[in-house]
């Protein structure tokens, strides 16, 4: 395949920290390469280079000539004043600028023709069909509403359906399923899997990562390592590489030993050893501590004593305005149960649970809470740090000294060590931490006052796959209950023991397993009713086929005779029409007509189709009566 993107000997630092160090990536046509790494690492600040959005201190970045580039940043901005439609058809392809020309024209009277062979060169008649079919499928309906208005999950889905409409020949993605409800996710699965287009992608997503990569490439120890295959051939293939790194390490180590062995027999006559074999020590000296060692997240924190009595509702309902969320429900949790609760975006997940938090009111029922309850609340949003704070001093705040599950205690600084910040990070200001970074910041201020039921609404975003193993084993073995909100399903996967699925209009199904285990439920439940479907109406033919025909009556028979006249009018009418749009259409691709011609009879055309469907609706509606 031909390479479009070829990345040489890049460096990229700020001021002396540096993030990546001389290297060298090519992507190939049709290629879907994923970017993995830690939190910190440099994964969004390579795709900015790759954009184009920001510099870098030494190597060569060459695209393919032509090469049309769209990314999908973790904070997009849009022009203020501007639609969600225009805003998505805002991405600068042929087809889009097709469009606002032709729309231009319109409006103005100016141009038109000239715009109407844009629009033919492009293909772009369907164009905005397309932007709104994907709008609607990120569950972006009201597409002349102002994106001033948009929240920041709607923001990232406009942005991503923009991305999408742009049809460019590489899609840079960053985080692209965050804030996608589950149905979305599946939907972008099938979208990216069946379109013939390059990606380069940073996700957490370990399932999207087995579906859709074809390759994955990791950012560790600012170098890059290539891994052909999906994220389950990455697991293999990555481990492979430590065993043998560490392999070749042990037998550094031992011929060091044996080497530091015959340097020590004689010190006072090493001037007569051989030059060579003292130089090839020292080599030694140096990579006999190149063993690899992953850093990793250390939780480990105590949970608090949980009482018998847990957490009891009873006959909730919440409504706002004309939408339920909640219709007459009752629960009472037990102790160490972890619940995941699933839905469709805007259904209620994070409204639910800040009701058991006492931040939201239900309009009835009661929620009764265990004396013994200390709550742990990781909210969507996530902290709303003090830029100018540093690291060390949010933690401060909460705590000097924190109780580990072992019984141990560890200072603040210690702890945010065991949280992969280093002495030095732990003095860096807020300002300067990476998205992932403030989420693991955030968790660990969540977690060290010792919470015995922990609430967790959408953990996973912008945390890297390494701090993700860590949290599901921790929960896993977490003393207490959990409640997760997740768009993750891998994560929801592990943790989950049973499900809240929240089905609209104040219904809750309790479904007793994790996700692959109720999206198997509902595919095996769907397709039942649909052959039930298929029965029934292999029933009703079959009766149809048996009973004896009765006598056929005309429609006129079945009409009054207002009606009969009304059809008789509109089958002698809808023809007519047919002929005059016709004629129109001719003359206006005839090329021989002026501009205010041209506005004239494009908007007599408009008209038309608009009488002859009303029509034609009215001729259906008379000819199926009874």
């Amino acid at each position: 395949m031909a390479s479009i993107l070829q990345i040489e000997n890049l460096t990229k630092s700020f001021g002396e920290r540096v993030l990546f160090e001389d290297i060298t990536l090519h992507i190939d046509e049709g290629e879907k390469v994923a970017l993995v790494a830690a939190n910190g690492i440099g994964k969004s600040t390579l795709l900015r280079i790759v954009a184009g959005r920001e510099d870098y201190q030494a190597g060569k970045i060459t695209f393919r000539r032509d090469l049309r580039v769209a990314i999908l940043d973790q904070n997009p901005l849009f022009k203020a004043g501007r639609t969600v439609l225009e805003a998505c058809l805002d991405a600068h392809t042929e087809a889009s600028e097709a469009v606002r020309g032709y729309e231009r024209a319109l409006a103005t009277g100016e141009g038109l023709e000239a715009a109407m062979a844009a629009m033919d060169a492009a293909a772009a008649w369907d164009f905005e069909q397309q932007a709104k079919e994907v709008l609607t499928q990120l569950s972006l309906t009201d597409f002349t509403q102002p994106v001033e208005q948009l929240s920041g999950g709607q923001a990232k889905r406009l942005a991503l359906a923009q991305v999408l409409v742009a049809k460019a020949d590489l899609m840079i993605l960053d985080e692209p399923t965050n804030h996608l409800d589950l149905k979305m996710i599946e939907w972008l699965e099938d979208h990216l899997a069946a379109a013939r287009c390059t990606l380069l992608m940073v996700t957490h997503d370990r399932y999207f990562l087995d579906r859709i990569a074809t390759r994955i490439v990791e950012l560790d120890d600012k170098r890059l390592y290539a891994y052909r295959g999906n994220y389950g051939d990455y697991l293999e293939k990555r481990q492979e590489r430590i065993d043998l790194i560490n392999a070749a390490a042990e037998k550094t180590r031992n011929l060091y030993r044996r080497e530091l062995e015959w340097i020590r027999r004689t010190p006072s006559a090493r001037t007569g050893k051989a030059k060579y074999r003292i130089d090839a020590f020292e080599q030694l000296s140096e990579e006999r501590r190149t063993q690899l060692k992953e850093q990793q997240v250390e939780i480990g924190i105590e949970s608090s004593r949980l009482g018998t009595k847990v957490f009891e509702m009873h006959n909730l309902t919440k409504r706002y305005e004309k939408k339920c969320l909640l219709n007459d429900f009752s629960y009472t949790f037990t102790k160490g149960e972890k619940l995941g609760i699933v839905g469709d975006n805007g259904i209620g997940k994070s409204t639910f649970v800040k009701m058991l938090l006492g931040e939201v009111a239900p309009d009835s029922g009661r929620i009764e809470v265990g004396q013994t309850i200390r709550f742990g609340y990781y909210a969507q949003q996530g902290l709303q740090f003090k830029e100018e704070d540093r690291v060390i001093d949010v933690v401060k705040r909460i705590s000097e000294e924190i109780t580990l599950a072992d019984g141990g205690r560890v200072s603040a600084s210690q702890l945010l060590t065991r949280f992969l910040f280093s002495p030095a990070a732990q003095y860096d200001f807020v300002a300067k931490l990476s998205g992932g970074e403030r989420r693991r910041l955030y968790l660990c201020t969540v977690l060290i006052a010792n919470p015995n039921f922990l609430i967790l609404d959408e953990p996973t975003n912008d945390l890297d796959i390494q701090t993700l193993n860590v949290l599901e084993e921790y929960l896993r073995t977490f003393g207490g209950c959990v409640i997760v909100i997740s768009h993750d399903r891998y994560f929801m996967d592990r943790i989950a023991d049973h499900l809240f699925v929240m089905e609209g209009e104040g219904r809750i199904k309790d479904f007793p397993g994790n996700y692959t285990q109720y999206r198997l439920w509902r595919k095996e439940q769907e397709e039942a009713e649909a052959e039930a479907r298929a029965e029934r109406e292999r029933a009703a033919q079959k009766q149809t086929n048996t009973t004896p025909a009765k006598p056929q009556r005309s429609y006129a028979d079945r009409l009054s005779f207002k009606e009969r006249r009304e059809l008789e009018a509109l089958e002698e009418e809808l023809p007519q029409l047919e002929e005059r749009k016709k004629g129109l259409e001719e003359q206006l691709s005839s090329g021989a007509l002026a501009v205010d011609a041209l506005t004239k009879i494009s908007t007599e055309i408009t008209a038309l189709i608009e009488e002859i469907e009303e029509k034609t609706l009215r001729w259906m509606e008379l000819s199926e009566k009874n």
